[in-house]
C-alpha cells in the first residue's frame, strides 16, 4: 500500500512521515491553500527526504510554465495537478523530466473514464475539504494503480482501503490538529493504520 502524506510545511512533520514509512511526501503550491509553502522553504524540506521517498509538488489551476518553475525551485521530482488541467500540461511536465499524478474527483473520473498515462489520485469533490465519498460514487475504479484521497484519517483508512481497493492512499487534513497544522503523532498513527 503506497502512502503519501501531503501538505507538509515543517521539518518535524517531514521527518515524522519519513520515519513512519511514508512512500511520498507532498508540498502544496496552490494559491489560496492553508497549506501553501514557498519554494525555498519546500526545497529545504525536500533536502531532508531520503532516496526512495518521493517528493511531490501539488498545484491547481496554474499556468504550466509557473508549475515547472516552482517545481524546479522546490526540487520535487513529481508534479501533481488538481483541477481540469489539459493533457498537454501533463505531457509538458513529463517532457521536463517530472513524474506526474492527475488528481480528479470521483464524479469527474466516472464521467470521463480517464485513461491517460499519468498516475491517478481520486479525491472527493472538494479537494482538501476532509470529506469522504462512497464506493457507490466510484462504480468502476481505475484499471491502473491509483491513490484514494478525501477524508482519510487514522480511524477510517483501513475500512476505506477495504471498501475501495486502491493501490495507495493520500492524506492531508486527516493528520492535522488544526487546518494546515500537521500533527506528527497523527501522521505516525495514519501510516501504521494503512499497514495494518
Amino acid at each position: 500500500m503506497f502512502v503519501k502524506v501531503c501538505g507538509l510545511r515543517t521539518p518535524e512533520t517531514v521527518d515524522a512521515a519519513v520515519e513512519a514509512g511514508a512512500d511520498a511526501v507532498g508540498f502544496v503550491f496552490a494559491p489560496g491553500s492553508v497549506r501553501l509553502i514557498e519554494p525555498a522553504d519546500a526545497a529545504a524540506l525536500v533536502a531532508r527526504v531520503p532516496d526512495g521517498v518521493e517528493a511531490v509538488g501539488v498545484f491547481r489551476g496554474q499556468p504550466i510554465e509557473e508549475v515547472l518553475r516552482l517545481a524546479r525551485d522546490a526540487g520535487v521530482e513529481t508534479i501533481q495537478l488538481h483541477g481540469d488541467e489539459p493533457d498537454d500540461h501533463f505531457a509538458r511536465a513529463a517532457g521536463a523530466g517530472f513524474r506526474t499524478i492527475r488528481a480528479i474527483s470521483a464524479s469527474r473520473f466516472t464521467e470521463s473514464g480517464h485513461a491517460g498515462d499519468e498516475r491517478l489520485l481520486i479525491d472527493a469533490t472538494v479537494p482538501g475539504s476532509g470529506a469522504t465519498f462512497a464506493p457507490a460514487d466510484l462504480p468502476v475504479p481505475p484499471a491502473v494503480d491509483w491513490l484514494l484521497a478525501g477524508g482519510l484519517r487514522p480511524d477510517n483508512v483501513a475500512a476505506l482501503i477495504a471498501a475501495f481497493g486502491p493501490s495507495g492512499v493520500d492524506v492531508s487534513s486527516g493528520v492535522e490538529s488544526a487546518p494546515g497544522v500537521k500533527d506528527p503523532a497523527l501522521i505516525r498513527a495514519f501510516v501504521a493504520a494503512t499497514r495494518s
